[in-house]
């Protein structure tokens, strides 16, 4: 198991009660950090995940509740980061809907929940945190993307998640050029199907979907200490999968 040396480190996983946000962030308390587990409606989950991330080894640990899409939101989650833990140093933009069906049965509302929590809370989280990782000189954002998304994968089932997970490593990137004289890096991870997930493929890449700990594992890779030179990157968890043949 790879487990950067992250002592003295804060880390923010937004959505992180359950699933892959859940894997990373007691990942990181493994690693050493102090944790924020953040949740919207799933009170009970993050407690419990703040509980294990103890047992782990994290120095400390705080729950916050928040919607990422909303700005004064993302204020006050950080805030109370900020106050209970320190300041945010490892951030990974975790949170995103989808919608599995035809695109023209999505109703306006679940287009736009979609996209927010996905593009613009990577956005609203990604620009609260920087201000923090510029005065120290050091930080690290991973955004979870989606396979196939460097390619511009399309289909007609789930269409504005494609979009968003698009327009996330295009961000991605942007900012890692963005602050490359700052001492933070920007990388993103993208999964095809994690075992956690709510529908499955008929055929599985090797055999297995990926697990939770396989995203948590590439993402301690851009966490640590001597992956500072590698940023605007994103590494594909897909088992070898071809989004062409989707």
């Amino acid at each position: 198991m790879l487990s950067p040396q992250l002592d003295g480190r804060v880390a923010l996983v937004t959505g992180s009660a359950h699933g892959v946000g859940r894997a990373i962030a007691l990942r990181a308390a493994a690693s050493g950090a102090a944790v924020a587990i953040h949740y919207h409606t799933s009170d009970d989950a993050a407690r419990e995940a703040a509980a294990e991330a103890r047992e782990l080894g994290a120095p400390a640990t705080t729950t916050v509740q928040g919607d990422v899409t909303d700005p004064d939101s993302v204020d006050a989650i950080f805030d109370a980061v900020e106050a209970e833990l320190g300041t945010v140093d490892l951030l990974v933009n975790n949170v995103g809907d989808f919608a599995p069906v035809h695109w023209e049965e999505i109703d306006f509302e679940t287009w736009k929940r979609i996209i927010e929590t996905n593009f613009y809370g990577t956005v609203l989280c990604s620009k609260r945190a920087l201000a923090g990782m510029r005065d120290q000189s050091w930080g690290r954002i991973v955004n979870i993307g989606y396979a196939g998304s460097e390619k511009a994968l399309v289909y007609p089932k789930n269409f504005p998640y494609f979009v968003a997970k698009t327009g996330i490593l295009m961000f991605t990137r942007m900012l890692a050029a963005d602050t490359q004289d700052d001492g933070v890096t920007v990388n993103a991870v993208s999964p095809y199907v994690v075992d956690t997930s709510d529908e499955f493929p008929e055929d599985a890449p090797r055999g297995r979907w990926a697990s939770v700990e396989d995203i948590a594992h590439a993402v301690a890779f851009f966490c640590h200490e001597d992956s500072g030179y590698i940023s605007g990157e994103n590494i594909e968890i897909d088992g070898g999968w071809l989004p062409e043949t989707l």
